[in-house]
């Protein structure tokens, strides 16, 4: 068994996540910063509380990162107490947050250096699959890494997908963001001219169910309108980042989005509205305030 490090343990990904790699065995040490309640049952279970990153990084053969974004995984990685100031060679650090290719090009450069192994294994699905185990992981890595790392993966996942080399998990992952926010930001605006021009939501929810356009995201957002703004939940704050990560890509790529960039800005513009807290199916609700459609029963 692997000894695992986690820096994320509290959000509501990472807790399943740590929770079923000690159930399955693997040793766990944490880092707790805020919410130490989250964590309370982990701890209750056997794993251990190491007082920073660098500690974490001298007891452990694998470190998970999953935690908000580029920002907060640079200042885990490099901070005075960051994992690199305590990591031995060989040690192997995983980040399943949604992050920056380049930044995570930059990590992967100067943990090179130091003899460190970087992955990028972000996620998909929702924290009920992290709590039962059954999450979606694309990684990015190298045939001998991903060899190491798969079974460990297999404790919190369902779907373990090695999508390429180093960099193209993160990669893969902002491509799909994009597109789930797209057709979210797309739906919750044809809910609105809809029922500004007086036709019945039911009916257009009824045949976009029966055809090809019917998804797992439409019927999410379909149920906005029996008043549940909580079929997935992911903040919309973070999908206005994982956005604004897809939108950096393909600048530096030199390549046009300017869908990117338009579902970009109905996110920042729903977040300014004041649903940033809040769900993306709140999406709804800024279209609400937009347009004055009725869309979410009262």
């Amino acid at each position: 068994m692997q000894r695992i490090g986690f820096i994320g343990a509290s959000g509501m990904m990472g807790h399943g996540m740590a929770k079923n790699l000690l159930a399955k065995g693997h040793p766990l040490a944490l880092t707790v910063h805020r919410n130490a309640e989250r964590v309370a049952d982990l701890l209750a279970a056997g794993a251990t509380r190491s007082a920073s990153a660098k500690a974490l990084a001298a007891g452990s053969d694998i470190v998970f990162l999953c935690v908000t974004g580029s920002p907060q995984v640079e200042a885990a990685v490099l901070g005075a107490e960051g994992l690199l100031a305590g990591a031995a060679k060989g040690l192997m650090i995983v980040d399943t947050s949604t992050s920056e290719p380049d930044s995570t090009a930059r990590l992967r450069e100067q943990c090179a250096a130091a003899g460190v192994s970087y992955i990028d294994a972000p996620l998909a699905r929702t924290p009920v699959e992290a709590e039962a185990g059954k999450l979606n992981v694309m990684v990015g890595a190298n045939d001998a890494d991903f060899a190491k790392l798969e079974p460990v993966l297999k404790t919190f996942a369902e779907n373990v997908f090695h999508v390429g080399a180093p960099g193209a998990g993160h990669t893969i992952k902002l491509l799909n963001n994009f597109i789930a926010q797209a057709m979210c930001t797309a739906i919750a605006e044809a809910f609105a001219v809809g029922q500004r021009s007086g036709v019945n939501l039911d009916k257009l929810v009824e045949l976009v169910s029966a055809g090809l356009v019917n998804s797992g995201i439409f019927q999410v957002m379909a149920k906005t309108l029996k008043g549940d703004l909580g079929g997935m939940k992911f903040e919309l704050n973070n999908a206005r980042k994982d956005v604004r990560y897809y939108t950096h890509l393909a600048e530096n790529l030199g390549t046009p989005s300017m869908v990117g960039e338009a579902v970009h800005q109905s996110l920042v513009l729903a977040c300014a509205l004041g649903h940033g807290h809040k769900f993306v199916p709140s999406l709804v609700e800024a279209q609400e305030q937009l347009t004055g459609a009725k869309l979410v029963p009262r």
